[in-house]
């Protein structure tokens, strides 16, 4: 003989609300309008439904709690359904009520599904018949994810992409300025197909940027490290500086040490689309020449004999 309570997998001491919520998931998977033709679903619904017509009900509950009704409502000891009393089977589903009109004392189904449903499916007396007629409720097509690779620039300034569908359908999807990683763009309707006249899910573009070999993105701005000479550094000079719209004209300051950060003011993304843009921010990495020759380290050597500067102070 089945357990009421594992047939609605809750446990003894379950309360009302935790029983009621764990027959509305059932019902929400299990009812057979989702599921036409599956008697063995048909089947786990009317069973699920009988557990919940007794256990809804707190003096039912009580009586088979103390052993005086069996799981099918029966009176214990008296054989058939004793006093009259129908069978809570029938009163789920198998009787003349069928799945939308049973009333499980007191607890009314219609609003259970629905809450469930969305008030679809004529789930009352009144609008049994007209549910039925109108056959399997339609159901919206699930979503389908697709994994777009697009480069650097392209994922600053926008660009547009071809994308061929699961159905074997091409389409170009414009890839907008500022877009972000894992970003998704949505084309509508063109999804996976939705069942019984349904409406057809949606295609979701997720994007993947590629990195760049030497910029990169911190929210609006743009960041690179640029090298220098030992001559740009010491005596400063003008230098090309690549940015995302073309290399512009940058002051080195004499002096420039590695890690100085100047800024190019407007030249990082945009913010919004017409909007003010990030800037650029570029990091200077002095770099020493390869080879050090002779020449140089005598420079150097002399250079230090009256000028030599400690660097170390704040690590004592």
């Amino acid at each position: 003989m089945k357990d009421l309570y594992k047939i609605l997998g809750v446990s003894r001491t379950a309360s009302a609300d935790d029983i009621k919520k764990s027959y509305r998931k059932l019902a929400k998977e299990l009812h057979p309008d989702l599921h036409p033709g599956d008697e063995k679903i048909a089947d786990r619904f009317k069973e699920a439904s009988a557990a919940y017509s007794i256990l809804s009900d707190a003096k039912n509950r009580a009586r088979y709690d103390r052993g005086e009704i069996d799981e099918s409502g029966a009176e214990r000891g008296f054989g058939g359904f004793g006093g009259g009393q129908r069978r809570s089977y029938e009163r789920a589903g198998a009787g003349g009520q069928g799945f939308g009109g049973f009333n499980f004392d007191g607890v009314n189904a219609e609003d259970i599904f629905s809450d469930i449903f969305g008030g679809a499916g004529g789930f009352s007396q009144r609008g049994q018949s007209r549910g039925r007629s109108r056959g399997p409720m339609p159901q919206r097509g699930n979503d389908r994810i697709y994994q777009v690779d697009i480069d650097f620039l392209d994922a600053v300034k926008g660009t547009k992409k071809r994308i061929t569908l699961e159905n074997g359908k091409t389409l170009a999807v414009s890839i907008p300025e500022n877009v972000r990683e894992g970003q998704q763009i949505r084309l509508k309707g063109q999804g996976a197909p939705g069942l019984h006249n349904g409406p057809a899910g949606d295609a979701l573009i997720e994007v993947r940027i590629k990195p760049h070999n030497y910029f990169r993105r911190d929210g609006d701005d743009i960041q690179l490290e640029l090298p220098i000479t030992l001559k740009e550094a010491v005596l400063g000079a003008k230098v090309r500086v690549p940015t995302i719209d073309g290399t512009v004209s940058l002051t080195i300051p004499a002096g420039s040490n590695t890690d100085k950060t100047l800024r190019l003011k407007g030249k990082g993304a945009a913010k919004s689309k017409g909007g003010p843009r990030g800037d650029q921010y570029v990091r200077l990495k002095v770099i020493l020449p390869e080879k050090i020759d002779e020449a140089l380290k005598k420079a150097i050597e002399k250079w230090s004999e009256d000028n030599d500067y400690d660097v170390r102070t704040d690590l004592r």
